[in-house]
């Protein structure tokens, strides 16, 4: 199965098809007569095209990136990383949330968190991981539209809920995940199951793509980005309907505490502040400003083991402070780019 891996709203695989139609359609090859894509149908009036989220259940081991997740994946299609999704699991009263983990675009639960679900799990945790934002027949997760995914998530948080009799979860989302679940929390009445929201490489307020996406715009061809990336895509371009939507009334809402954890070299959301929560409650936590020697960015945001421990002490504010170990520049890019193409 190919398993491509998730951007902050845009599938690696999906990137190079999108350069290209940018480059066609400045030459004249591709039309521009196509209805724009912000005439979005319904999603809630035709939920049934979608599929319900899934709950990964086969237990796959820890990696070191995303093209060794995407590796285990592709014979391993039900992975979940080892320890998560035990519903069995019973809240240690000194960490009485679950956690609930949202993965990113064109991405799975295994992918994004095979190695921070274990970590999480060694910590004491009860954890717990879907796949959302898919269809009937594709090999991926996270492509569809925002708002319904938003609606899996909060039914899935409801199940976690019933099953490990906790009163609120702390959720983590990483990349669209983290817009999906804010979504949740804040348009469809969540807040009062969340303690605490915490978003990794957050795209907040949105994201142009290496300024492709203006370009995109005004060549008068986002019918074609939809085509040859995604509905969440585009969902997830700056001052889209959606974006606009999300942050209606302000970026967070009474009750949980947010927090987002961003680089400044993050390679997919330009400015990098654009991450950035704003309102009360919340606090945004800058790779660099903690470890300067880290130049981890958007890609390798999950599988840094500094952010992971990080993440640790976001939710356990008791454990251990995160050692700081340089990162080079570009570190895992090349990896998620084979496995976006394998």
């Amino acid at each position: 199965m190919e398993q491509p891996e998730g951007t902050w709203g845009w599938g690696k695989s999906q990137i190079g098809r999108l350069m290209l139609a940018a480059v066609m359609a400045g030459a004249g090859l591709i039309g521009s007569g196509a209805a724009p894509a912000t005439a979005e149908p319904d999603p809630i009036a035709e939920v049934s095209i979608y599929r319900s989220a899934e709950v990964p259940a086969f237990p796959g081991p820890a990696q070191p990136d995303h093209l060794a997740a995407a590796i285990y994946q592709k014979t391993h299609p039900n992975a979940v990383p080892v320890g998560v999704n035990n519903f069995a699991c019973v809240p240690d009263p000194a960490r009485p949330r679950p956690v609930v983990l949202a993965h990113g675009t064109d991405s799975s639960a295994y992918s994004d968190y095979s190695a921070i679900g274990p970590k999480l799990v060694s910590a004491g945790f009860c954890v717990f991981a879907l796949n959302y934002g898919g269809v009937p027949g594709a090999g991926s997760y996270g492509t569809e539209d925002m708002r319904v995914s938003a609606r899996q998530v909060g039914e899935f948080v409801d199940a976690v809920l019933a099953a490990t009799g906790a009163a609120q979860v702390d959720l983590i989302g990483f990349s669209q995940g983290a817009n999906v679940t804010r979504y949740w929390v804040n348009q469809f009445g969540g807040a009062p199951k969340v303690g605490q929201w915490v978003g990794l490489a957050s795209p907040t307020y949105g994201g142009v793509m290496y300024g492709l996406v203006p370009v995109v715009e005004s060549i008068g061809i986002l019918d074609v980005f939809v085509r040859v990336t995604s509905l969440a895509a585009v969902q997830q371009v700056q001052g889209s309907p959606v974006m606009t939507e999300l942050n209606a009334g302000g970026d967070t809402v009474p009750g949980p505490k947010y927090v987002t954890i961003g680089s400044r070299v993050d390679e997919m959301i330009q400015p990098f502040d654009n991450i950035a929560i704003r309102g009360p409650n919340a606090s945004n936590l800058v790779l660099q400003d903690l470890c300067p020697s880290n130049l981890t960015g958007h890609f390798h945001m999950v599988y840094d083991s500094f952010v992971q421990e990080l993440l640790v002490q976001v939710l356990d504010p008791g454990s251990p402070a995160p050692e700081c170990r340089a990162v080079p520049l570009g570190t895992g890019i090349p990896q998620v780019i084979i496995a976006g193409n394998s």
